[in-house]
């Protein structure tokens, strides 16, 4: 045989051993890729860091048993051009997905989604204890980050923290997000709910920004009662007017970590510059983050003449304008508050 003839014949037998071996290779290929990754369905959750390249990556579904053979997963994703696509991010996959379907919300970045609610008048510490629960966020940082002077000026707030300006609401948040994008979200929510003539009212009754929040603030630690809330804010407005202490029972707790809920009168006796039984008029800043009925309450104070309000245990409270009517309802109400 001729070198011409037996180099064709190689070529053809090469040519044919390709196509034998793709004739194989692609019904097994095309198999695999749309077959699911285990035979029982479960819920998986893996998490991938920014900056994880395709390969570590590859090694974190690996170890969480979403790829099956990690050959084939490499051609899947070389052959879709999808390894310098894929999006870092927490994502929620199930062992009933095929290799193809992973690969395919990897590449779009369906990453899971957290609803966090965050109620009206949590303080600070505890909207960073919830984001925790949820590994959104570290709470000593996110604390850290809203005294950030730096930080708040460029939220405009001219406060000491963002006490009061994280809008209780429940937002969609996932494990890509900063503490900082996380934050500023709240902000701008508040800034959107806040309108301009509420502005204008606050500064028609003589209250800053801060003033403002701070005294909503007041008004939602006190009671959750939308009703109540013009009431108690009358209540506030009243005493001011007349240079009369605030003595709002949980100005005294404010700065307390842990506080097992139950005031008593050695917490009120205590020297502090929240505690509004001790220093006149306002606290220096907010002692929770209220909503919006707190904040249009402190713009809009019932039309009375109360100047005390005590809890009647039923989760509302008794109004007087005198302080006679006011032991009477304390001696009615609260006998058994405690006296320590």
């Amino acid at each position: 045989m001729s070198k011409r003839k037996s180099f064709k014949h190689r070529v053809w037998r090469t040519a044919g051993t390709i196509i034998l071996l793709l004739a194989l290779f692609v019904p097994f290929y095309v198999y695999h890729t749309n077959t699911a990754v285990a035979p029982e369905t479960r819920t998986v959750t893996v998490d991938i860091p920014q900056g994880t390249g395709f390969f570590g990556a590859t090694d974190i579904l690996d170890r969480a048993g979403l790829i099956k053979n990690r050959p084939l997963y490499y051609v899947l994703v070389i052959g879709k051009q999808a390894h310098r696509q894929i999006r870092a991010g927490e994502y929620e996959f199930t062992t009933a997905m095929t290799p193809r379907q992973i690969v395919k919300k990897l590449v779009k970045g369906e990453i899971k989604h957290h609803r966090v609610t965050i109620p009206e008048d949590l303080t600070l510490r505890e909207i960073a204890e919830r984001l925790a629960e949820h590994k959104l966020a570290d709470p000593e940082q996110f604390i850290a980050l809203a005294h950030d002077r730096k930080f708040l000026a460029s939220l405009d707030i001219d406060a000491a923290s963002a006490e009061g300006y994280l809008f209780p609401d429940t937002y969609l948040l996932d494990r890509t997000m900063s503490q900082r994008e996380i934050m500023r979200l709240m902000v701008r929510e508040f800034r959107k709910r806040v309108t301009p003539d509420m502005i204008v009212r606050a500064e028609a009754l003589g209250m800053t920004m801060g003033e403002w929040v701070t005294l909503a603030s007041l008004i939602g630690k006190e009671s959750g009662c939308r009703s109540e809330k013009p009431l108690i804010s009358a209540v506030f407005h009243n005493r001011l007017k007349k240079g009369m202490k605030l003595q709002s029972d949980p100005t005294a707790v404010y700065d307390l970590a842990h506080f097992n809920g139950t005031i008593t009168r050695r917490h009120l006796r205590r020297r502090v510059p929240h505690n509004t039984y001790w220093i006149a008029g306002l606290p220096p800043g907010p002692i929770a983050n209220p909503g919006l009925d707190s904040l249009k309450a402190a713009l809009e104070p019932a039309p009375v003449d109360y100047l005390y309000f005590v809890s009647n245990n039923n989760g509302s409270h008794y109004f007087s304008s005198t302080l006679l009517a006011h032991r009477q309802a304390i001696v009615k109400y609260q006998t058994d508050r405690k006296k320590n």
